[in-house]
């Protein structure tokens, strides 16, 4: 009995470091993936931050053009149909948050219709955004100057271009989105290992955050 009992006794602390060494490597590793984000998530600020100060550059040496960008937006659908997207972006917001919380609640199958709800959400904001440049191209707001665009010279590529890029990142955060929903029908989240989701939903609340400042800057002010 002693034999076998110190044969044993090494055996708990060993299994003890073991487990406390692997749940170290998982916080870490945690932490390295939400560190890693931000410093993504701070050089796109940089880029937004050029295009932004370029429009707004823009804008203030040229009121006229203003001027007449919010008539023609105030014409349907316009400005409603800018309003009916950001709505909808801003409750994508709330799907991901919903998604989040169902998965720290060990639940995978409310994980995947609140970010499946987010993808379609965000596709759906996609399809109005092209349906909005549709109909300004109508009214003479196109990216390159000609005949037709009259007053809105130059103004085209610094409306464009925050814009389309802000939805080439909708596009893919809705990828990204459906990664996250395939991840969890394999089973890969639970409520002690979701931190794919949570970054992805930084991702998701910087792109919501981004369309809000174009929204106040380019449509209503």
């Amino acid at each position: 009995m002693s034999e076998m009992s110190l044969q044993q006794t090494p055996a708990a602390p060993v299994r003890r470091d073991a487990h406390g060494d692997t749940h170290g490597s998982h916080s870490q590793r945690v932490q390295n993936l939400k560190f890693a984000t931000w410093l993504y998530l701070a050089s796109e600020v940089v880029i937004f931050s050029v295009l932004i100060a370029t429009y707004v550059v823009f804008r203030l040496h040229n009121p006229e053009v203003m001027e007449l960008f919010h008539e023609k937006m105030n014409e349907w659908p316009g400005i409603w149909l800018v309003s009916l997207n950001t709505f909808i972006l801003l409750a994508s917001s709330w799907a991901m948050v919903m998604g989040l919380r169902q998965i720290q609640r060990n639940n995978p199958q409310g994980l995947m219709r609140w970010i499946g709800l987010t993808a379609l959400m965000g596709t759906v904001f996609v399809v109005f955004q092209y349906v909005e440049y549709t109909e300004m191209a109508h009214k003479g707001i196109t990216l390159y100057y000609d005949a037709a665009s009259g007053i809105f010279k130059d103004f085209g590529m610094r409306f464009y271009a925050p814009t389309a890029f802000h939805g080439a990142h909708v596009i893919v955060g809705v990828l990204w989105a459906l990664y996250v929903v395939n991840n969890a029908r394999k089973g890969r989240y639970s409520s002690q290992n979701y931190i794919g989701v949570e970054v992805f939903g930084l991702y998701w609340h910087f792109v919501d955050v981004v369309w809000i400042v174009l929204f106040t800057l380019i449509y209503l002010i």
